[in-house]
């Protein structure tokens, strides 16, 4: 039953749905919402690991995608709803746990690129971690959609490569490029930033 419901859904391209919210047509949430919510909802998950502030984080983003379609016009939709989604759940994650460390998940802290990262056996460890954070954050805003989401699936989703290709229609071997070309670059900013490492 699932499978044929699957077959028959036919959602907007993400094209259709741009333009629908440069006409300020209030259509453009309701097919965001059925293309996208699950997608959305675990890229908040993975960070929050609460499906109330999830689903509030979901309103969050399409409220925001509303906000800012027009005057921007993205090229990669899913890229870009995926940055806000990504943005607003930090913050909320932030709020939430103030008091806290940032967890592992938050500073990507992943065996596939844990070497960018300093090692924090210093007892000023929390605060250096929440800097790398917000220079994490910072970097991502400077990266074009395509690239952050590259970035965000990656390591916040930890999709695989392969899906990541799927997803963006390109080939594995680019998105394997653009993943090493931008773990360097994040390298090269926090070594500037003064957050050396050994290895």
């Amino acid at each position: 039953m699932k499978k044929n419901e699957t077959q028959i859904m036919n959602f907007l391209s993400d094209q259709e749905i741009i333009e629908l919210y440069w006409a300020r047509n209030e259509r453009a949430i309701t097919e965001t919402d059925a293309k996208y919510k699950r997608y959305l909802f675990t890229i908040a998950y993975n960070i929050l690991h609460d499906r109330l502030d999830c689903e509030e984080c979901i309103n969050d983003t399409y409220l925001g995608t509303w906000n800012t379609i027009p005057p921007e016009k993205p090229s990669v939709f899913q890229a870009f709803i995926s940055k806000i989604m990504r943005n607003i759940a930090v913050n909320r994650y932030k709020k939430n746990k103030a008091d806290k460390r940032v967890p592992s998940e938050m500073t990507l802290s992943i065996s596939e690129i844990e070497n960018v990262f300093p090692d924090p056996s210093t007892t000023e460890e929390a605060y250096m971690i929440s800097q790398i954070s917000h220079i994490i954050s910072e970097y991502l805003r400077g990266l074009s959609d395509k690239n952050a989401f590259i970035f965000i699936s990656r390591y916040y989703c930890s999709d695989k490569i392969a899906d990541i290709a799927k997803m963006l229609h390109t080939s594995e071997s680019t998105v394997f490029r653009e993943l090493t070309k931008m773990k360097n670059s994040l390298k090269e900013i926090l070594i500037k930033e003064g957050y050396d490492y050994e290895g």
